[in-house]
């Protein structure tokens, strides 16, 4: 079963329960996935769909930091709510050592010797990890092994 369609099962089964906070953030994934169809005239894959999830959690991370530092706790409690469900439908993070080996083999693949080529690695590992790991902490590592 694609995303999409466990999207949809998964708003049954909310609708069923009447869990309208997960209910909510289920219609509201459908809805991006939706537009951004729209926005490119084709029907996107689970790669494409993974890739929508992934940007509404990370905008979700970064409006929880925000809220707790201006002390808004009930506002970022909501935003953490609302990652729970998200993460439902990304497959498993990679932990720091996995990450780690991933970062060393890409850069044993692409002969990577200086911050120069962090773009040709950063390329390869974005594919390869993408939906495991967050970007962010990946690059760092990577900046961290090339210097």
């Amino acid at each position: 079963m694609n995303i999409k369609d466990q999207l949809s099962e998964d708003m049954k089964s909310a609708m069923r329960t009447r869990d309208k906070e997960r209910l909510s953030v289920i219609r509201m994934v459908s809805a991006a996935i939706k537009q951004r169809e729209i926005d490119n005239g084709t029907t996107l894959e689970d790669a494409d769909v993974l890739a929508v999830i992934e940007k509404m959690v990370k905008q979700r991370r970064d409006a929880e930091s925000q809220y707790r530092d201006a002390n808004r706790d009930e506002l970022a409690d909501a935003e953490a709510a609302e990652i729970s469900v998200l993460e439902h439908y990304l497959p498993a993070q990679l932990s720091e050592t996995e990450i780690d080996a991933a970062v060393d083999r890409a850069i044993a693949d692409t002969g990577a010797a200086s911050m120069q080529d962090m773009g040709r690695v950063m390329g390869q590992l974005k594919g390869e990890l993408a939906g495991q790991a967050d970007m962010s902490v990946v690059s760092q590592r990577l900046k961290a092994k090339l210097q």
